[in-house]
């Protein structure tokens, strides 16, 4: 009987083990946003009047760890030879995961040009920027706990696995490909981040899944470094990655649409696959906003939200 209690002692032990291990990653990822957004609203005056982020709700389950690991346009097949968002990492979160004071080497950011040739950096992402030149904007959902840097590196998979400062990290960044260009953005700007248990990264992004959500939270903000921009959700549906031989509309391939049949093309798929009518029209020559995490409903799934940019910011 005392050797089955010390192997029941021994089990749960092993159990508990990686939940405390979850939980504790989990922590610090929490202390490094609250750093990273205390860097930013230090120089930042309230938008629109409303605070940024405090008022986020907590993940729905509360838990510990992945939910899923997100990827968007990571499977097989030649669009993705990369595999910058396949997400598979299952790593924990570096315990040095939050280093305030630490300047991480820029890794070859497709933006950095010289200095004479960019726009200013906007005041409120100064001190961020001088951490991390990978920065290239922050992308915000009130009522959601999305309210994180975008981070930009040649190599695609780097934030995958690694957060702000350059530890390993099952969370990750959200983050853009080397192609996108956010000084100058083409039709189509997709953002891609883990879709985390504990409601981190694009966690809270399938709220979007209920039509009421939505209606409550119908814009989304996207700041490049140099300005702050606007856009309306315009489609929301699931989807999942291709192969390469397969014929079907493959969302995370489009960037540009320089004809009116290509713009077609992507935009009447996104409104015939949206889980619901927003009633937000779209027309050639408008910028979209994509946001892209993986989901479970298939194999290789993902859950994708677009939008447009509003007047303003066309």
């Amino acid at each position: 009987m005392k050797i089955f209690r010390r192997m029941l002692l021994a089990v749960l032990i092993l159990c508990l083990i990686p939940l405390g291990q979850a939980g504790y990653a989990s922590l610090l990822q929490r202390q490094q946003e609250r750093t990273l957004k205390e860097l930013r609203e230090a120089a930042e005056p309230e938008r629109d009047g409303g605070e940024r982020g405090e008022e986020n709700a907590v993940g729905a389950d509360g838990g510990q760890g992945e939910k899923n690991t997100a990827g968007a346009d990571g499977g097989q097949g030649e669009e993705n030879a990369a595999g910058a968002d396949d997400g598979q990492g299952e790593g924990t979160a570096s315990e040095a995961a939050d280093h305030p004071g630490e300047t991480v080497p820029s890794g070859g950011n497709p933006q950095e040009e010289p200095a004479d040739s960019r726009p200013p950096v906007m005041e409120k992402y100064e001190a961020l920027y001088e951490k991390n030149h990978d920065l290239t904007g922050w992308l915000f959902i009130e009522g959601t706990n999305i309210d994180y840097p975008v981070m930009q590196r040649e190599d695609d998979e780097y934030y995958l696995h690694h957060d702000f400062y350059g530890n390993d990290s099952k969370y990750g960044c959200l983050y853009v490909r080397d192609t996108a260009d956010v000084i100058t953005p083409g039709t189509n700007f997709i953002i891609y981040g883990h879709n985390m248990k504990d409601g981190s990264m694009f966690g809270d992004l399938d709220l979007y899944q209920k039509e009421s959500f939505w209606r409550e939270h119908p814009t989304i903000c996207f700041d490049t470094l140099y300005e702050e921009r606007t856009y309306e959700v315009i489609a929301v549906f699931p989807s999942r990655v291709y192969h390469s031989d397969e014929a079907a509309f493959k969302y995370y391939q489009f960037y540009n649409a320089d004809t009116q049949e290509e713009f077609d093309y992507f935009y009447e798929n996104i409104k015939n696959l949206s889980l619901y009518d927003t009633g937000v029209t779209a027309g050639f020559g408008d910028t979209f906003l994509t946001l892209s995490t993986c989901a479970y409903h298939t194999e290789d799934g993902r859950f994708v939200v677009v939008a447009k940019a509003t007047d303003a910011d066309n």
